[in-house]
């Protein structure tokens, strides 16, 4: 970024036109081009996805990367696959979205006082971007959280890549990480102390090879998400 972004609106607009990694610029478009067959008839967005939901937030998500027929397509974070499908039915259930489905950017979902992000803003091949991938994209989810930091006051990290890319984004924003760094797992909370106290909360990602094999269950989710929003003061 050659000027921070002033406000979350112009920090979503310059992540959506970044070109950085080219290997993530190649593997997004080349998927919009393709489709999948359901899909066919549909523009693909097939750029980088922004995060989702209100400036003033007091509670973030911090997922992985976009999916390739998810995010990639529909443009925002978490819309339109089956992960999607889990998150925003058990943030629906806990009261902090509008509706219990998200397909489409333009669908009128709304979440209060949350908002959802990734560490790498560009659908990756196999859904791995690789460690250099992860940091080259750092600096935007730098931003976001110096952004939010007037208001936020809990994190949720579904899936420990997550966990592991934000650590070092919270210790370079002011936050006392401790040393060793606390390791993930679902259910795990560690508060931090800074700039604000800041709840840190784990959660298995709600990828659908743990929620279909039962690792993660909609209750799970609900569980964290609930006590995140308590953290935050979004009862």
């Amino acid at each position: 970024m050659a000027t921070a972004p002033k406000s979350l609106a112009a920090l979503d607009a310059a992540v959506s036109e970044c070109r950085a990694c080219p290997r993530l610029v190649r593997w997004r478009e080349q998927v919009a081009r393709t489709k999948r067959a359901a899909y066919a008839g549909e523009q693909y967005w097939g750029r980088p996805v922004p995060g989702f939901g209100p400036a003033d937030a007091s509670l973030a998500l911090v997922g992985l990367a976009p999916a390739a027929h998810g995010g990639n397509r529909t443009g925002r974070m978490f819309t339109g696959d089956r992960s999607g499908d889990v998150l925003f039915q058990a943030l629906y259930d806990v009261g902090l979205a509008s509706q219990p489905t998200a397909v489409h950017r333009d669908d009128g979902l709304t979440l209060r006082g949350t908002r959802v992000t990734a560490p790498v803003h560009c659908a990756p091949p196999d859904n791995k971007p690789t460690p250099a991938e992860r940091d080259t994209c750092r600096p935007w989810l730098a931003r976001e959280l110096e952004l939010l930091r007037p208001t936020l006051r809990a994190v949720v990290v579904l899936g420990g890549f997550g966990w592991q890319a934000l650590l070092p984004v919270l210790a370079e924003a002011g936050w006392e990480v401790p040393r060793p760094r606390p390791r993930f797992g679902h259910g795990a909370h560690v508060r931090l102390e800074g700039p604000s106290e800041l709840h840190l909360l784990g959660c298995y990602h709600v990828s659908q090879q743990n929620t279909f094999t039962g690792r993660l269950t909609p209750a799970m989710v609900r569980e964290v998400l609930a006590r995140g929003a308590s953290l935050a003061g979004l009862d």
